[in-house]
């Protein structure tokens, strides 16, 4: 089991990072800016919470990457040998990785572009694409927590 527990350590914090800052910002960052902020000081908040974000959760996708595949593989033996709901764990933590991706290289580039030209209602669209994206990514999250510690506990 080399390597084991530090992959392990770094995994969880990686997921906490990851989802546990999605939930704060789509549970209590946003609807207290939307509240509290007309439209364009909103997209500029939202714009650089993102550039502060996300560098986190590039790397929150890569030390996910190399440390599940570790442990799937080095410390494991193969995905033949994981209980099932590594499977699953595997394929709702890719769907997370390609809606982020999504996010970063499709709405949040094109908000970026509206605020620079100052097209207010464009980026407030795009913004409202990033709500639902982040959401999504949010719930398959809580999801794949639930099923990373309470899977190996259900009957295979």
């Amino acid at each position: 089991m080399e390597g084991y527990a530090l992959a392990t350590v770094v995994h969880v914090l990686a997921v906490v990072i990851w989802v546990g800052g999605m939930f704060f910002a789509w549970m209590f960052l946003r609807p207290t800016a939307a509240r509290q902020l007309d439209d364009m000081a909103r997209l500029r908040l939202w714009e650089e919470v993102f550039q502060r974000f996300f560098p986190w959760v590039w790397a929150a996708v890569v030390a996910l990457l190399i440390t599940g595949f570790h442990m799937i593989f080095l410390v494991f033996g193969g995905m033949d040998s994981v209980h099932p709901s590594v499977h699953t764990m595997l394929a709702l933590g890719l769907i997370m990785m390609a809606i982020f991706a999504h996010v970063v290289f499709a709405p949040y580039r094109r908000m970026r572009q509206a605020i620079a030209a100052s097209e207010t209602a464009e980026g407030l669209r795009r913004l409202g694409q990033i709500r639902r994206l982040v959401g999504i990514n949010t719930l398959i999250g809580l999801v794949t927590i639930i099923v990373a510690s309470g899977g190996p506990l259900m009957p295979q």
